[in-house]
């Protein structure tokens, strides 16, 4: 099959052909319609997550091989099942849950496969969705999407769980309670969305761009930082009008991880997203004083995405902007450095090829 890869540590997306998977038992071989585009595949290609002062993490010591097919944000139809799946036919289009995780570990057997510390994900250490095949090791991560918009659907996998997993690590919270949500792009907008859906009444984006801000806005905003000179405290508690009961932060460098933290009132929560790199530096006697809470956040069980999904069909989760495309070695490369670069209001979602713009 044909497959848009890196092929190396810092090497770009390069056309590939590598072998149509078979599946067998409980595999199932779709067809890619939609493959969204993440800001995780930036650091994919690039090889390695900064560590601050600790240096870096090399992802090829943690078991991903090349050439490596990213993309974990994937709409298919099932084409072809192994001989012990049950509940699903060639023709049904699905989303696809890319966090799988070893099966045999208590996490995974609790149904946190994103916990789990063997996982073998679907783009970072299995082939992903920028191709024209991808194989789901099990039909249990398949949800169906019937009603739903094939583009938008996608960014639920990634975009759209992780936001709504990290929402749920700070709720519930009194509706008035401030929430910031660091980061308006396609994974902030839709954290927006979701406290938006569930009913909460104070929201605080924080961005560097004012056009991003505009549309958190529009999305459910209620108060805007512009980050333009470095986000700080001072900005944060002057637009929620003081101290925080919590904060999102989807970018997590040494600025913006430092900023949420001084904004937070006292038995305040950090979670901490996003992947950009660096390190957080915290007084301890402020974190018992305090009684601050600081936790990591990766995307999401398959039953939050189910849940997600609900939430979408009824109506209740708002659309983030969908930036089409065609599925290409050379999209791919654009929407990689586009996220690189930052600014990207929503999210990038490429379509197969013979799939009509808006299809």
């Amino acid at each position: 099959m044909h497959a848009f890869a890196v092929t190396g540590e810092g090497s770009d997306v390069t056309d590939v052909e590598v072998p149509t998977p078979e599946p067998g038992g409980h595999e199932v071989l779709l067809r890619v319609e939609r493959s969204g585009v993440c800001h995780t595949d930036t650091h994919l290609r690039q090889g390695f997550y900064d560590l601050g002062g600790r240096g870096s993490l090399r992802l090829a010591d943690r078991g991903m091989t090349y050439p490596l097919v990213m993309g974990h944000e994937v709409v298919g139809t099932v084409v072809r099942i192994g001989d012990q799946v049950t509940g699903h036919r060639p023709g049904d289009m699905r989303l696809v849950y890319p966090w799988i995780g070893c099966g045999e570990c208590t996490e995974c057997g609790h149904g946190r496969d994103n916990h789990c510390a063997a996982g073998r994900n679907l783009g970072i250490a299995r082939h992903g969705g920028y191709a024209e095949y991808i194989l789901v090791p099990d039909e249990k991560y398949l949800v169906g999407i019937e009603g739903l918009d094939p583009g938008w659907a996608a960014t639920l996998a990634c975009s759209g769980l992780t936001a709504f997993s990290a929402v749920h690590k700070v709720l519930p919270l009194p509706p008035d309670e401030p929430v910031v949500v660091i980061g308006a792009g396609g994974v902030g907008l839709t954290a927006i969305a979701t406290l938006k859906a569930l009913g909460h009444a104070a929201i605080c984006a924080v961005d560097l761009s004012a056009a991003n801000l505009a549309v958190a806005a529009d999305m459910g905003a209620t108060a805007t930082v512009v980050a333009t000179h470095g986000a700080t405290s001072k900005d944060i508690l002057r637009a929620c009008g003081g101290p925080v009961a919590a904060a999102i932060d989807f970018v997590n460098n040494g600025a913006t991880a430092t900023a949420a933290f001084d904004a937070l009132r006292k038995n305040g929560q950090l979670v901490q997203v996003g992947l950009f790199g660096g390190e957080l530096t915290v007084p301890t006697a402020l974190m018992a004083l305090k009684m601050i809470t600081i936790r990591g956040s990766f995307v999401g069980t398959p039953a939050e995405l189910s849940a997600l999904v609900d939430l979408a069909r009824r109506g209740a989760l708002p659309h983030i902007p969908v930036i089409d495309a065609p599925l290409t070695a050379d999209s791919v490369r654009e929407a990689l450095d586009r996220l690189a670069n930052g600014g990207v209001g929503g999210r990038i979602v490429l379509r197969a090829a013979g799939l009509p713009r808006g299809s």
